[in-house]
């Protein structure tokens, strides 16, 4: 009896000791903390590009790490379709994107409308409208348009806000929604 009174003290000290380092955190550090608790034992993803019709399913996370190749993969799909650059996409958009297509119970991939962005094609879209900020998320590999055709835009925009995990943007009359991994703001 005594062993299982230790053992559970051990327990009762090593979470009181970790919850005091999490408390020590700068504010920053809990919120990524918080976010790295989501530990599925695997996260794939699958797109579809609507401008090269290129397409991907991949598994881009296993055994606690991001796996290299897939995300290679899927930063060329989601390259500038304009240019042709390359551009490294963060990791916290692509797992924004997994818990959305789980939290929507999707059976499609996302048809991507704008991944990365080169900064001459943003500077370009710019210039041609108002609704291309001048320092987007997309130049940072950080920002996706998408949609789901197995679920309504309107569904897809709620559940994104719903996580309140960045920025979204609901354009309807182009048929997408905005997702970055920038502030949390919407428009």
């Amino acid at each position: 009896m005594q062993a299982n009174n230790l053992l559970t003290r051990r327990k009762l000290l090593k979470a009181g000791f970790a919850f005091a380092a999490a408390s020590a955190l700068p504010n920053f550090a809990h919120a990524t903390f918080a976010k790295n608790m989501w530990q599925e034992p695997v996260r794939s993803l699958s797109f579809y590009n609507t401008h090269t019709g290129e397409s991907l399913k991949t598994v881009y996370w296993e055994k606690g790490n991001y796996v290299l190749d897939a995300l290679g993969e899927i930063n060329h799909v989601l390259r500038d379709h304009r240019t042709g650059d390359v551009h490294a996409i963060d990791p916290n958009l692509l797992d924004i994107l997994a818990k959305l297509h789980a939290k929507l119970d999707s059976r499609k991939p996302f048809e991507v409308i704008s991944g990365y962005r080169s900064p001459r094609t943003n500077e370009m879209l710019h210039e041609h409208s108002s609704g291309v900020a001048s320092k987007s998320q997309h130049i940072l590999g950080k920002a996706i348009d998408i949609r789901l055709t197995d679920r309504p835009l309107t569904s897809l925009r709620d559940e994104a806000l719903a996580m309140g995990q960045g920025g979204v943007g609901y354009y309807a009359a182009s048929d997408f929604v905005h997702v970055d991994t920038g502030k949390v703001r919407s428009w």
